[in-house]
């Protein structure tokens, strides 16, 4: 590879304002989605009281959107591929915003679970399309920072969002955290316009008519010379596919990961998706359960980002392993509830703190146990599938809750799903992949 294509460029080059700015807005756009996941949970001891909901349908009024994202990253993702990341985002941008507006004014439960579903769909395809513009705008050296950065966007975005739906809940209604969520979407659309250009590396592998000429503006743009060839492809090159990951050799690795994903994402959800009704049902006000899930998404950034300090000094599968335990004892602790909201507040912060530490473990083996080759492939499949125990594990909790179950059984159930996901990566084999 010489460095006059545009692969090479991106790789080895500097890292200037102009690719810092784009990185700057994938994180702002994954706060968004944190935002716009998390509004429904601000906003469902409201729906409940409105609408007199019992607890199995207001399971999957916070399910809705995270079956959309399931949609979404498997039927989304792809056309990031084919039409680019641009425009795959602005399109996401644009879903969401009709979304999150239409749940603002939606007066019935089958409008709101549309809107919803809506809302999901676009958060889906944008996470897929963000992820892979944070990679591709950024060089060798610093791309580690920077999908880092973007990765923290979420739960930056809950923290972000409580602060602001506290102020809402003052003045305002569940409606209102809705119709705000629409217009800070909305207001993200000039934004990427401006901010955002396709990537170079999608310009350079579709080849499309005056490819070279395309990604040498954006090479401009990012104040590198420009390219004098596009980079090289082996047309003998076998292409990737599904089928690798499901081959004698990483069979047992794709089942163990993907259902420690699944397992965890259960137990991550419910702390995530119930905490505010949990806390209104216990006394205390609505205003009062935003603060609380505001600070469950502090323990939850404050825990990714010591986890991947000390990843660095241990091994990663055992160090995994202590954070999911450590998140099924503390979800159990949460169970108990409390009469003192600040003690509720402390533990829903460790709470935060072990569950999310284990999700950023759980996508660090992804890149560690598929080889170069399936990674890709590995990671999505993983992902996807952990997204249907997204989508579970409000209804779940929902239909224990309706049968009669008090929070601290409820608790204990749906906290064991970190337990086992401990015990599947127990018998994952400790390697690193080529």
């Amino acid at each position: 590879m010489t460095d006059s294509n545009p692969k090479a460029i991106m790789e080895h080059g500097p890292m200037n304002a102009a690719q810092w700015a784009a990185v700057v807005v994938t994180v702002g756009l994954n706060a968004l989605d944190g935002f716009d996941v998390l509004s429904i949970s601000f906003a469902s001891p409201g729906v409940a009281r409105d609408w007199g909901l019992g607890p199995a349908m207001l399971g999957w009024i916070l399910s809705m959107e995270l079956l959309g994202m399931a949609l979404g990253s498997v039927f989304l993702g792809p056309v990031a591929d084919k039409i680019g990341r641009r425009k795959t985002i602005l399109g996401c941008l644009v879903g969401m915003s009709i979304g999150m507006f239409g749940a603002g004014y939606s007066a019935s439960v089958p409008v709101l679970l549309g809107f919803r579903l809506l809302t999901g769909l676009g958060i889906g395809g944008m996470l897929a399309s963000i992820n892979a513009a944070a990679a591709e705008f950024s060089n060798r050296h610093w791309r580690g920072l920077a999908m880092a950065l973007m990765v923290i966007g979420y739960p930056i975005g809950g923290i972000f969002g409580g602060l602001v739906v506290r102020e809402i809940l003052q003045v305002g209604t569940w409606h209102d955290i809705f119709i705000f969520g629409g217009w800070a979407t909305a207001a993200f659309v000039p934004i990427v316009l401006l901010l955002v250009p396709e990537s170079p590396a999608f310009i350079d592998r579709q080849r499309g008519p005056g490819a070279l000429e395309t990604v040498n503006r954006v090479l401009a743009r990012f104040g590198h010379p420009p390219a004098t060839e596009l980079s090289h492809v082996d047309p003998a090159a076998p292409k990737a596919s599904i089928a690798d990951i499901f081959k004698p050799g990483l069979l047992l690795t794709t089942v163990l990961v993907t259902a420690a994903y699944f397992a965890h994402i259960t137990s991550f959800y419910f702390i995530v998706k119930w905490v505010p009704k949990i806390v209104v049902d216990i006394g205390f006000e609505p205003r009062a359960a935003a603060g609380v899930l505001t600070w469950l998404n502090v323990g939850g950034a404050t825990g990714g980002a010591i986890f991947g300090f000390i990843a660095t000094r241990i091994n990663l599968r055992p160090l995994t392993m202590v954070t999911l335990v450590g998140a099924t004892l503390m979800i159990g602790w949460f169970g108990r509830g409390a009469d003192d909201l600040t003690a509720l507040t402390a533990v829903v912060v460790f709470a935060g703190f072990f569950t999310n530490a284990a999700i950023v473990g759980l996508y660090s083996l992804f890149a560690k146990v598929f080889p170069t080759h399936a990674r890709a492939t590995g990671t999505g499949f993983a992902i996807g599938v952990g997204r249907g125990g997204a989508a579970l594990a409000p209804v779940l909790a929902g239909y224990l809750f309706e049968a009669g179950f008090g929070l601290q059984s409820v608790a204990i159930a749906m906290g064991c799903g970190a337990s086992l996901a401990a015990v599947l990566l127990f018998f994952l084999k400790d390697r690193a992949a080529d």
